[in-house]
């Protein structure tokens, strides 16, 4: 008993002890935000909410604030029309290759972001041939939606399959049985029961796309500043220091609940 005792206490302790180092960090990004010294110091000194006030009206950050989500919306709409189809064809049907066709839809987000990132800036730089024609694609927002999507497909892709996996075969059978057609059963059977796991996805895929920089740096070009950009361009100046943890704050304070209804969406049925 004592053994057992001692075993959840130990076990308690190391996991407040990587839950504190996890998240001290962000809470001192946050309290420095709000001090009243020029540069970045700890510990803080004195509460101000003047710096959030320069961030607000600077010109920059808004901006880029603005890309971020237009990007983040853009890439994740894509991601749940192509990973709901997927997920759907995964789960319903059994052809050749069925395995490997499911390990190349998670690989993109199992890879290094350098390695996406090296491999989409490659293939957007190089002019394509298309006998007749050719094209080369570019930088700027169209290759950053593009390159956000290769990974946000994963997250929507994972949630509506693990949800279509655990709803019962039976229920489309039911509901042919009873007189429905198809249109009838996905309106009122199947999009029912994917609903929260599409909100889930949709919303792990944003936050996903809106905190991306390793893939965005490559795939972005010189014209196109998303919100982590710009944090990680401007931390190192002078001037901007504590402007630039008060972007991080924001950015931890939209990101935090957003996993969290996430969490609560994918365990609801």
């Amino acid at each position: 008993m004592n053994t057992g005792r001692t075993s959840r206490i130990a076990l308690g302790l190391w996991t407040l002890g990587t839950v504190l180092f996890l998240y001290v960090p962000l809470f001192v990004v946050a309290r420095i935000s709000f001090t009243t010294s020029n540069s970045i110091s700890w510990p803080a000194t004195g509460w101000t909410v003047s710096w959030w006030k320069e961030a607000w009206v600077t010109e920059g950050p808004r901006q880029a604030l603005i890309r971020s989500c237009i990007v983040a919306l853009t890439a994740t709409g894509i991601a749940l029309v192509l990973g709901t189809f997927a997920a759907f064809a995964m789960q319903r049907f059994v052809f050749f290759g069925k395995n490997a066709v499911s390990f190349l839809m998670v690989l993109p987000i199992s890879l290094p972001g350098i390695v996406t990132g090296l491999a989409l800036q490659n293939t957007f730089s190089r002019t394509i041939d298309l006998g007749l024609f050719s094209f080369r694609i570019g930088f700027g927002f169209h290759s950053l939606v593009v390159a956000h999507a290769t990974f946000c497909v994963v997250v929507a892709y994972n949630n509506v399959i693990a949800r279509l996996r655990r709803s019962s075969p039976f229920l489309l059978e039911a509901s042919a049985d009873l007189g429905a057609d198809g249109t009838q059963t996905f309106r009122y059977v199947t999009f029912p029961l994917i609903r929260s796991a599409l909100a889930a996805g949709g919303i792990l895929a944003f936050a996903l796309s809106f905190d991306e920089i390793i893939v965005t740096t490559f795939t972005a070009g010189s014209g196109y500043l998303t919100l982590p950009q710009w944090i990680f361009a401007n931390f190192a100046r002078p001037k901007k220091p504590v402007v630039v943890n008060v972007v991080a704050t924001f950015v931890m304070a939209v990101s935090v609940p957003l996993a969290y209804l996430a969490q609560r969406l994918s365990d609801g049925e």
